[in-house]
C-alpha cells in the first residue's frame, strides 16, 4: 500500500515539476546582461562586471574568456522572439553584442542583455534617464537560467525515475543508485514538513512540496558550480514559485481559513472590521516573503564569494602582501562550505513554510 501511495506521489511530482518549469521559463528571460564594451575599464570595473555577469541572466552561456587574445569560450543559445511572425536564430550572431542580426527586413541588437530593434546601424536611442527607447520584441530566448531549468528538470526526472523503479519492484526493494540519495530526502519531507504542518491532507500536497524542494535544491546546487548558474538568484524565478503556494493556499483554503480573514471568530464585532484587511494583506505578504527570502539569500551568497574571489585577484595583481592570497583562498573555501548549508537551508526553509501556508489554510477548526 505504500509503495503504492510512493508510486502515485512520485508520478504527480514529475507532472507538477514540468508544469513549474514551463510556467517558470518566461519568467527568467527578464534580467539578463551583456559584459560587452568598448573603452579600456579599470580592475574595479572588471571586477564589478564579472560578478555582475556571474548574477544575471545571458543569451550566451559562457565558461570562460580570455581577454588578452579576445576570445570567449562557451556556446550561444537559441534567441527566439515573435515580432510580426516567429523569428529564431543563435545569439552567436549578435557577436557578444558587437554586430546588428537583420531577420524578416528587421534589425535587432543585443544591448546589456536585452534585445531591442534598431535600425541598420544598430543605433540605441535615450531617455532623459538613459534608458534606451528603442522597441522591444517579444523574447521567449533560450537564455542561460532557461538552460540551467532544463539541465534540472533531467536531472529530477532521472532521479525520481530511479527511485520509481525502486518502488515497482516491491515496497521490501531498497533503492538503488541516484534512489538511494533521494528517498531519504523524499521521507525527510514527508515526515518533517508535510505532515507535521498538514496533518492527514498531506498526501495532496507531497508532489508539489517535492518538486520545490528538489528543484531549489538542486537549482542552488548548480548554483555553486563553475559552470556558473544563478537562477535562484533571478527574482523572477522566485516570484513564480511563490505563486504557485499563493494559489496552492487559497485554492485549497476551506472556510474556515476564509472566515478567520473576513470575520475573525472570538473578537469583538468592531475588532472584526480592523483584523480584516490586515489579514487580507497577510494573504499577499506571505508569498512575497517566500520569494524575498530565497532571492536575497541566494544573491547575498554569490556577491560575497564573488567578492572574496575579487579580493584574491587584486592580491596578486596589486599587492605583495605575504600569504594574502592564501588567507583569502581560505575564506572562499570557507564561504564555500557555508553556501553548501544555504543550498539546503533555503530549499528546507521554502518547503517547510509552504506547507506551514497550506495546513493553516486547510485545518479544521472547532469554535467553541
Amino acid at each position: 500500500m505504500q509503495s503504492t501511495y510512493n508510486m502515485v506521489s512520485l508520478k504527480r511530482a514529475l507532472l507538477l515539476i514540468t508544469v513549474i518549469l514551463f510556467a517558470v521559463q518566461p519568467f527568467g528571460l527578464m534580467a539578463a546582461e551583456d559584459t560587452h564594451a568598448d573603452a579600456p575599464k579599470s580592475k574595479k570595473q572588471e571586477i564589478d562586471e564579472y560578478a555582475e555577469h556571474h548574477l544575471q541572466d545571458d543569451h550566451y552561456f559562457s565558461l570562460f574568456s580570455d581577454k588578452e587574445a579576445g576570445k570567449h569560450y562557451g556556446f550561444p543559445l537559441p534567441v527566439i522572439l515573435f515580432d510580426n511572425g516567429l523569428k529564431v536564430f543563435s545569439s552567436g550572431e549578435f557577436h557578444h553584442g558587437e554586430q546588428v542580426v537583420e531577420k524578416g527586413g528587421k534589425f535587432y541588437t543585443l544591448y546589456h542583455g536585452k534585445i531591442y530593434e534598431t535600425d541598420a546601424a544598430g543605433t540605441i536611442n535615450y531617455d532623459e534617464h538613459n534608458h534606451p527607447t528603442n522597441a522591444k520584441p517579444l523574447d521567449f530566448s533560450i537564455t542561460k537560467n532557461v538552460t540551467g531549468l532544463i539541465l534540472t528538470t533531467i536531472l529530477m526526472f532521472w532521479g525520481f525515475l530511479s527511485l520509481a523503479k525502486t518502488y515497482k519492484k516491491g515496497a521490501n526493494n531498497l533503492p538503488k543508485g541516484m534512489g538511494r540519495v533521494l528517498e531519504p530526502l523524499v521521507l525527510y519531507v514527508r515526515d518533517e514538513m508535510a505532515l507535521p504542518n498538514i496533518g492527514h491532507r498531506y498526501k495532496e500536497f507531497m508532489p508539489f512540496l517535492l518538486s520545490v524542494f528538489f528543484l531549489i535544491l538542486i537549482l542552488n546546487l548548480l548554483g555553486l558550480t563553475p559552470i556558473g548558474f544563478n537562477v535562484t538568484g533571478n527574482i523572477t524565478i522566485t516570484f513564480c514559485l511563490a505563486i504557485f503556494t499563493f494559489l496552492i493556499v487559497n485554492f485549497k483554503g476551506n472556510k474556515d481559513y476564509w472566515k478567520h480573514i473576513f470575520w475573525m471568530p472570538g473578537v469583538p464585532v468592531p475588532f472584526k472590521f480592523v483584523l480584516a484587511p490586515i489579514e487580507v494583506l497577510g494573504m499577499f505578504t506571505k508569498p512575497f516573503s517566500l520569494m524575498l527570502r530565497l532571492f536575497a539569500n541566494i544573491t547575498a551568497g554569490h556577491s560575497v564569494v564573488m567578492g572574496l574571489i575579487a579580493i584574491i585577484y587584486l592580491f596578486q595583481a596589486e599587492l605583495t602582501i605575504p600569504g594574502s592570497i592564501g588567507v583569502s583562498l581560505l575564506l572562499s573555501i570557507v564561504l564555500f562550505l557555508l553556501e553548501l548549508l544555504v543550498a539546503f537551508l533555503q530549499a528546507f526553509i521554502f518547503t517547510m513554510l509552504s506547507s506551514l501556508f497550506i495546513g493553516m489554510a486547510v485545518e479544521e477548526h472547532s469554535h467553541h
